[in-house]
């Protein structure tokens, strides 16, 4: 493989896996910042879903739409789509919880499951992949 590609796709990881890290600092803090943790949660599935698509050359543009990026990664890998169906819904986290508005914070039970889910997700894409891609800051 080459080797451009693989300090992509472990960027990708390793940013992914910082967002799950950075959701349970959050959710662990007092009070939780749980708007925040489910930006968290939304941005790992994000990366970690581009690393799985840089992998396999598989072009995604700018979007932080789960849906479009998990059709993109059922095309390459029909076994994920289950998977992608959970954690579609937690798009509307890349934007609903970071500005000010009418929309209060969600509850941690919400974000608790986000951020399993992330895990999720983020653990289904590593299993996906060689092992020179994983990340060295863990996963």
């Amino acid at each position: 493989p080459d080797p451009e590609r693989i300090r992509e796709v472990r960027a990708w990881l390793e940013k992914a896996n910082d967002d799950i890290r950075a959701a349970g600092v959050d959710l662990a803090a007092d009070p939780p910042l749980t708007g925040d943790a489910a930006f968290h949660a939304q941005q790992a599935i994000e990366k970690s879903l581009k690393g799985f698509l840089s992998w396999h050359d598989t072009p995604f543009g700018k979007t932080h739409n789960l849906n479009v990026l998990s059709e993109a990664c059922a095309k390459v890998d029909q076994t994920i789509e289950p998977l992608m169906r959970e954690a579609g819904p937690l798009t509307e986290y890349s934007w609903l919880f970071r500005y000010p508005g009418a929309v209060d914070s969600p509850e941690p039970k919400e974000v608790l499951a986000a951020a399993a889910i992330s895990k999720k997700v983020f653990e289904a894409i590593l299993n996906r992949l060689p092992p020179e891609v994983k990340p060295k800051t863990g996963g």
